[in-house]
């Protein structure tokens, strides 16, 4: 009965470490051959593995539940959480392009360039450290002299603006982020009736900051 569990298992391992073996760029941009090569692995991994019944359904979800939690607290350890997880590679150092941790990563400069566009750094010279993550995300540090201008560095101490909660969502009261600034329906009410609103029907989204009791609004937009 449960002669399916070690395969399957098996199996789950062998493609997580086919997937890493693809390289942090499948994960990052997946162009038609990266979802082909993904999607075709998944098919060709789990065809053989038959599953007739809702118990073996249980079992081996349980059984790849317990082998992903074993692999999550693996890679908590200092040995071979790189093996499992893996390291961020240097992309761009110094606003230079490192053309061999490209290759070795299999991400092309094209990728780059169009990540580096993506994320507002258009202009490599003007980058620190570009980091292509475990995860496939890449990471872009801007020298300091590029870096956008703060509050802080300009010396300055802007207000507190509070969080938004939402109070109205397309048309319905949430009664629950009203308790969490003490008010409740009947008050609710009263501030909507000084902004010449009956009802919340026709307001679809409506949200007050914490700290200040003012309900900023958004009706229905009209029909074209």
């Amino acid at each position: 009965m449960f002669n399916f569990l070690p395969p399957l298992i098996l199996i789950f391992v062998l493609y997580i470490l086919v997937v890493r073996l693809l390289g942090k760029s499948a994960l990052a941009q997946l162009t038609p051959h990266d979802f082909a090569a993904l999607f075709f692995l998944a098919y060709v991994a789990f065809q053989p593995i038959q599953i007739d019944t809702y118990f073996q359904s249980f079992i081996g979800i349980i059984g790849i539940g317990l082998t992903h939690y074993a692999l999550s607290r693996m890679s908590l350890m200092d040995g071979i959480k790189h093996l499992i997880i893996g390291q961020p590679t240097v992309l761009v150092r110094n606003g230079v392009i490192l053309p061999e941790n490209l290759k070795k990563s299999r991400f092309s400069l094209d990728e780059l360039l169009s990540v580096l566009r993506a994320s507002g750094h258009p202009r490599v010279k003007e980058i620190e450290y570009a980091f292509l993550e475990p995860n496939g995300d890449v990471s872009v540090i801007p020298k300091r002299e590029s870096a956008p201008l703060t509050p802080a560095d300009m010396g300055m101490e802007l207000p507190y603006q509070g969080i938004p909660l939402s109070v109205i969502v397309e048309g319905k009261i949430q009664h629950r982020n009203l308790s969490l600034i003490e008010k409740d329906e009947t008050w609710l009410l009263e501030q909507l009736k000084k902004q010449n609103y009956t009802s919340t029907l026709p307001i679809f989204f409506a949200y007050v900051l914490d700290g200040d009791n003012t309900i900023h609004t958004s009706e229905y937009p009209p029909p074209n």
